[in-house]
C-alpha cells in the first residue's frame, strides 16, 4: 500500500499478537510505542463517557492520535489516522503514495484528507470460497479476502470518516476530523479512496443491497505469501 512505517500504541498484547509485533519491530516496518496507560489512570473502555465514565477517553485515544501527529512531524509526509481494523484504500491509484502524490499537487493548502468509511459485514462471506484458506482457520482474527460486500452507507445517520494528514499542517486532531490546523480540509471522493472496515453491522440488508467490491483480490498474490511468512515465523502456521 505504499505505507513506511506503522505506529502502534501498544496497552496490551497478548501471547499470539506478541510475537508478530516484535517480528515485524525487528524489520523495521513497526514502532511499537508502550502505553501503560492503565498504571497511571482509569481509562474509559468505551468512547462514550456518560455510559462510560473513566479519567480519560477511550484508553487515551486522543493522546495517543496526537502525540503521533507531533512524533511524525519530522519525518512523515504523510499520516495515516486509523483504526487497525480499517484499510485505507485507493481505488484508481496503484497505492497510498501515488494516491497522495496526486492530491497533494491539486490542493497544496490542504492539512486534512477525510475518507469516507465503508462497512464491509463480518458475517456476509464470498460464497465460492476463492480465498478461504484452511491452513489458517486456527489462526485468530479475520481473513478479509472473503469479505466482498460492501454497504451503501446509510445517509440518515453520520458516517464517520478517517484522516490522512500533512503532519506539519495540523496542530490539534479528534478521532475523526481534525480540530486546529494551518490547512484546509478536503472530502476525498469514495470513488477515488475509501476505508474497507470489516466490522459487525447492525443493518439487515438483502444480498442483491450490497455492492460486490473485490479490491483487496487485487493485493492477494503479495498479500497472502507475506502474511504467511509472518504466521511461520510467529508459530501459528506450520
Amino acid at each position: 500500500m505504499g505505507v513506511d512505517r506503522v505506529v502502534i500504541y501498544n496497552t496490551s498484547s497478548g501471547p499470539d499478537l506478541t510475537p508478530i509485533l516484535q517480528s515485524y519491530s525487528e524489520e523495521g516496518f513497526v514502532e511499537i510505542v508502550p502505553w501503560p496507560i492503565t498504571e497511571h489512570l482509569n481509562p474509559s473502555p468505551g468512547w462514550l463517557f456518560s455510559e462510560h465514565g473513566g479519567d480519560i477517553h477511550y484508553y487515551g485515544q486522543l493522546a495517543t492520535l496526537n502525540e503521533c501527529i507531533y512524533r511524525s512531524m519530522e519525518r512523515s509526509r504523510f499520516v495515516l489516522l486509523n483504526d487497525i481494523d480499517e484499510i485505507i484504500m485507493p481505488y484508481q491509484h496503484e497505492n497510498l503514495m501515488s494516491l497522495m502524490n496526486v492530491l497533494q499537487p491539486q490542493y497544496p493548502n490542504v492539512g486534512e484528507f477525510l475518507i469516507k468509511n465503508h462497512i464491509f459485514p463480518r458475517m456476509r462471506f464470498e460464497p465460492s470460497g476463492t480465498f478461504h484458506r484452511p491452513q489458517w482457520n486456527d489462526v485468530p482474527g479475520i481473513n478479509i479476502l472473503e469479505h466482498i460486500y460492501r454497504e451503501e452507507p446509510d445517509v440518515n445517520i453520520y458516517n464517520p470518516h478517517k484522516i490522512i494528514i500533512q503532519p506539519r499542517l495540523v496542530i490539534q486532531t479528534s478521532v475523526h476530523v481534525v480540530l486546529q490546523q494551518y490547512g484546509q480540509r478536503y472530502m476525498v471522493p469514495p470513488e477515488v479512496c475509501r476505508i474497507i472496515n470489516i466490522s459487525n453491522s447492525n443493518r439487515k440488508l438483502t444480498l442483491d443491497q450490497y455492492h460486490v467490491d473485490k479490491r483487496l483480490w487485487d493485493f492477494s498474490e503479495k498479500l497472502i505469501p507475506n502474511v504467511d511468512k509472518v504466521l511461520r515465523r510467529a508459530g501459528l502456521l506450520t
